[in-house]
Order: C-alpha cells, then structure tokens, then sequence
C-alpha cells in the first residue's frame, strides 16, 4: 500500500549505518514512523527532505503496519534555523512538544498548521523567539484540550482586572481579592495577551505586542501551564535554557 502526503519531521533517529527512523506528524494520518534507507548517504536523493523540522511531501509504502519513505520532495526546511543554534534548539521543543500531544492515525490539522507557523515565525524573525514559544504553548494546549479559564476571576466572577495570578494546576485566574498569594502574578496586558492567543485566527496567533517584561511574565506563565498539563519534562526544553543562559 502506498501513501502520499505532507508532514513535518518531528524526531530523527540513526539506524544502522545509512537508514534513519522518523517520527513524522503528518496532514492525512497523524502521527507515523517511517523508515528512511540511506538518507544518511551524503548523495541520497531522500537526504534534505528527511531532516528535522523539514515539511515534505512524501509517499510511503506501508505493510502491516510498518512504513518505508520511497519518496520525498522538499516543501519548506525553515533555513533561519539552521544557522541558529538557539532558535534550532527553540525548534526541537516544539517539534517535540507537537510529538507530545498528537496520535497515531488521528488527523490533527490544525496542530500541524499551528507548528508550521511557529516555526516560520522563528525562522523569519516575525516576533521575538520568546513571543513565539509563549504564543505556540499556549495554543497548543487549547487545541489539545487543556484551554485556561481566562476570562475572569474564578473566584467572583470579575473579568476586568488589573492584575491577578494564574494557578498552572487549575487554569484559573484569581483576582488579589480572591487570591493574593501563590500562583503565578500577571499584569493586565498580560492577561490581554493570553485571552488573545487563546481564540485569535489561527493566522494571528503571534500578532501581538508586549513590553520585554510583560513578556517575560507571559513566557514563564505560558510555559508553567504546558509543563503542568502534559506532566513531564522536554530534554530540548532544558537544552535551550542551557544556550540561553549562556548568552546572558
């Protein structure tokens, strides 16, 4: 049997000497692994469309099961990644965060879509790299499911607030008269920003402005509430910290 669509390269890995198995999220059949023979061969014709975070149109042969690349053409390979480090490093999370939440034969369309912008948002410099992993985490968690409560306080039902603080482990948002302490604090513009990411078109996701310190409070509030809600750790997380860090 053979199957053709497009798909992201999520994940690599070398097998043998020349073959590669691929975790590729892709527009018709969800998440799938492929075989890819001698993609390691410095003269494959399959090398530049299998890497990671290439979107490739690719035509499989499937047998009980089990899926081989036979061909695969170049859609788009973000090349303002490559020469990045930390914005590869930004890629992989996403890459591996989109691994985290998708399924096997379960078309997820707008996953992939919202995984194809961030990554051109990075590679093209749109919005800064910290805007874009903010704005792609939480989105990412209303289209797996796990969309925050943010429209007003959980506790009295107030929706314009000056400040309040988001519990990652309720996706509530509590006003200081409910809640002063514990959770994580937001800003007003803040708050703005997150009800924003959460039901913007999905072609305007990244189409906002905050100061760097509002940002800063955004991305710590947007990626506590992803790490609580899908209850582990992202290796490609840690490394970007790491890089980070080490530019500072």
């Amino acid at each position: 049997m053979f199957l053709t669509t497009r798909g992201l390269i999520l994940r690599e890995s070398r097998y043998k000497e020349t073959d590669k198995i691929l975790t590729i999220l892709t527009e018709t059949d969800g998440k799938l692994s492929a075989k890819a023979r001698g993609v390691v061969r410095t003269r494959s014709k399959l090398a530049a469309a299998t890497q990671l975070l290439t979107f490739s149109e690719l035509t499989f042969f499937g047998n009980k099961g089990k899926y081989t690349v036979n061909e695969a053409v170049t859609v788009e390979q973000f090349r303002g990644l490559r020469g990045n480090l930390e914005l590869l490093a930004l890629g992989s999370y996403i890459a591996e965060l989109l691994e985290s939440v998708s399924d096997e034969d379960v078309p997820e369309p707008e996953i992939l879509q919202l995984g194809l912008n961030a990554l051109y948002a990075l590679s093209n410099h749109v919005c800064p790299p910290e805007q874009v992993k903010a704005a792609f985490e939480l989105r990412l968690m209303c289209l797996a499911g796990y969309r925050p409560e943010l429209d007003n306080c959980a506790g009295c039902g107030r929706e314009d607030m000056e400040e309040a603080r988001l519990f990652p482990e309720h996706g509530e948002l509590f006003c200081p008269n409910c809640r002063a302490v514990g959770g994580l604090p937001l800003t007003r513009s803040v708050i703005d920003a997150m009800r924003y990411i959460v039901s913007a078109d999905a072609r305007r996701v990244f189409a906002f402005r905050l100061p760097e310190h509002e940002l800063k409070q955004l991305g710590e509030a947007c990626e506590a509430y992803a790490l609580y809600q899908l209850d582990r750790a992202f290796g490609s997380l840690d490394y970007y910290r790491k890089l980070r860090n080490s530019i500072k």
